[in-house]
């Protein structure tokens, strides 16, 4: 039924927002494309997954979910972008390449490359014809309370405003005493997060994780940044919802086989039509990233 498969793509979608926020905000005010956080996410579906297993109630198992990523973020941030900083921008995003491979064998060495399955967290409701499970709407609900928060925190906030100011003009920020070393971190942190909690949502949601999971979601996630405007927070909100509604409208009515070409087409399409994205402005210099 088309309802059910309109509430199935708006939570695919919620975890490809909160995912591509996570890229948004390091591309926004870094200029750069962290690759390892394909590989955040996958670690804090893990912890989640685990916590959950063990015991723990779902706030622990998503609190754990952000901290792990976010700490494993400020590894990422201390050695695969600090010491690379000046450098062309090709060489730290070839570093937090290298960071995401390094994570998904630590991944394999930990959990094994075998899918864990537990059992799906919650009860199904039914509205009229749709049914809804509890994890969907905890999903659905977390991704708007999340994007919320961070369109605030950059926009109405006086750290999101020194966050724009480095995105901005870095040096100049330093001159008006700006700490911009901190700040670069902060993103970092806030970009693991955030995550950390999308894998750990999807996780729960599935009742199944892989090593391999940030590989296909984190491609498609990158996707959605472009689509909805590579450094914009409502592009991610708007953007997210459509490809993962396209996705599951595929898959139900053409065949899995064909998903991708849709997801990916329309990304190219978008890139043709208008390079900005949906909700980018007509100028793409870095004053306008976040």
């Amino acid at each position: 039924m088309l309802l059910q498969q309109l509430v199935n793509g708006l939570t695919l979608g919620a975890v490809y927002t909160l995912l591509a926020l996570s890229y948004s905000l390091v591309m926004g005010i870094l200029g750069i494309l962290n690759l390892a956080i394909a590989e955040l996410f996958m670690i804090g579906g893990f912890i989640g997954f685990t916590l959950i297993d063990a015991g723990y109630p779902l706030p622990v198992a998503v609190l754990g979910g952000m901290t792990g990523a976010a700490l494993i973020a400020i590894i990422v941030e201390k050695i695969g972008y600090q010491p690379l900083r000046d450098a062309p921008l090709v060489t730290p995003m070839l570093s937090t390449l290298g960071f995401s491979i390094i994570l998904q064998n630590v991944a394999t060495n930990i959990w094994g490359s075998d899918p864990l399955q537990l059992s799906i967290f919650g009860e199904m409701y039914q509205i009229g014809p749709v049914s809804i499970g509890e994890m969907q709407m905890i999903v659905l609900g977390a991704t708007v309370v999340l994007v919320a928060l961070t369109a605030y925190i950059v926009q109405k906030t006086s750290m999101g405003r020194a966050l724009r100011a480095v995105a901005e003009n870095r040096e100049v920020a330093r001159i008006l005493g700006v700490k911009a070393d901190q700040l670069m971190m902060l993103a970092f942190i806030l970009s693991g997060a955030l995550a950390g909690v999308a894998g750990v949502l999807i996780a729960l949601h599935y009742g199944a994780i892989t090593p391999y999971l940030g590989v296909e979601i984190g491609l498609k996630a990158i996707a959605v940044m472009v689509i909805g405007g590579t450094t914009r927070i409502w592009g991610a909100l708007v953007a997210g919802p459509l490809i993962g509604i396209a996705e599951v409208l595929t898959v139900a009515y053409g065949g899995s086989q064909i998903r991708d070409f849709v997801v990916y087409g329309f990304m190219i399409l978008i890139l043709l039509l208008r390079p900005q994205g949906l909700l980018g402005g007509a100028r793409s210099d870095q004053g306008q990233r976040v």
